[in-house]
């Protein structure tokens, strides 16, 4: 069983509001645990991440002199694992003492975990395996699990929202002045970037029961949701970068991000999708993303999806 994201949120408050305690502090900041804490569950997943361009830049990115060059453009701490701007994307900042112990791992698309962890491990109590969970109380742990901070795989425009955050340079924690600088230092910003050559090539990773050993290849119809899910994203991440910045450079590339997206949507019939281009909200990103849910929009997309050939 899997929610959708609204489907999530509103059984969240079903729970609330029939007194349904969440393990959760109300004073303590979330923390990253860091991926071998998901590897007690996820083995699989974690190995395909060893073999992602994400594990394998901790050990390499800082040493070249690109990274060397905007590191000292941007300012601040010198050793790139500890400059405030280079980790917001760069790296997976484990404990409360927050230390960049890896590259991008679990937590950076699917949440930091310290509050979520245990909600989502909790199929029912002591002693009780997935297998047995019983459907009521999977609703629950996926509504509780999403409100303490986790972000599910069947959640691919908030994942989505995670990639473009640092994939478009437009991350909200830093200011449109220093994503300047980084751009004309060198900093690549993929204008180009698109979910699905980025997410079903090296990276992929679905393993779901009942085979949870199969890397599952998505269809037709999923790729194309999917893909639109993506452009949703990156039409409200840009639009919001766009307001950033007065740089020329930084303003076109993010021009063009939105031009991508607002070419691919346009092909939808979904009044939804119109109401994105004209207003590019999160809000009416998710009432596309809920309206199209399940639908196949393959013959909508058509061409613009790219080939299985192209996926990095």
């Amino acid at each position: 069983m899997r929610l959708g994201t609204a489907s999530m949120f509103a059984a969240a408050l079903a729970i609330v509001s029939i007194g349904v305690v969440m393990a959760t502090s109300v004073d303590a900041e979330p923390f990253a645990l860091g991926a071998k804490v998901c590897k007690e569950c996820h083995k699989a997943e974690y190995e395909v991440w060893e073999n992602t361009p994400h594990f394998k830049s901790f050990r390499k990115i800082h040493k070249s002199d690109k990274a060397k060059a905007i590191v000292k453009a941007v300012g601040g701490n010198k050793n790139m694992k500890r400059n405030e701007t280079c980790v917001q994307c760069h790296y997976t900042l484990e404990g409360e003492k927050a230390r960049a112990k890896s590259g991008p791992s679990c937590e950076s698309c699917h949440g930091l975990a310290s509050e979520w962890k245990d909600i989502h491990n909790d199929y029912g109590g002591a002693g009780v395996k997935r297998e047995d969970e019983d459907e009521g109380h999977r609703a629950e742990r996926y509504a509780a699990s999403s409100a303490s901070g986790m972000i599910w795989p069947s959640q691919k425009y908030d994942i989505a929202m995670n990639c473009m955050t640092c994939h478009g340079l437009a991350h909200p924690d830093v200011s449109g002045e220093t994503l300047s600088v980084m751009l004309d230092a060198g900093h690549p910003l993929k204008s180009e970037f698109e979910l699905v050559r980025y997410s079903q090539g090296v990276v992929r990773h679905r393993f779901y029961p009942p085979n949870v050993l199969e890397n599952a290849p998505m269809s037709d119809s999923e790729l194309a949701q999917l893909f639109i899910e993506g452009q949703a994203a990156k039409l409200v991440s840009a639009t919001a970068a766009l307001s950033k910045s007065e740089n020329e450079n930084y303003r076109a590339a993010q021009q063009q991000r939105i031009a991508d997206a607002v070419a691919a949507l346009g092909n939808l019939s979904a009044g939804e999708a119109a109401k994105l281009i004209s207003d590019p909200s999160d809000v009416n990103a998710r009432a596309l993303v809920e309206v199209i849910s399940g639908q196949d929009l393959s013959g909508e997309v058509g061409d613009l999806l790219p080939s299985e050939d192209s996926y990095k």
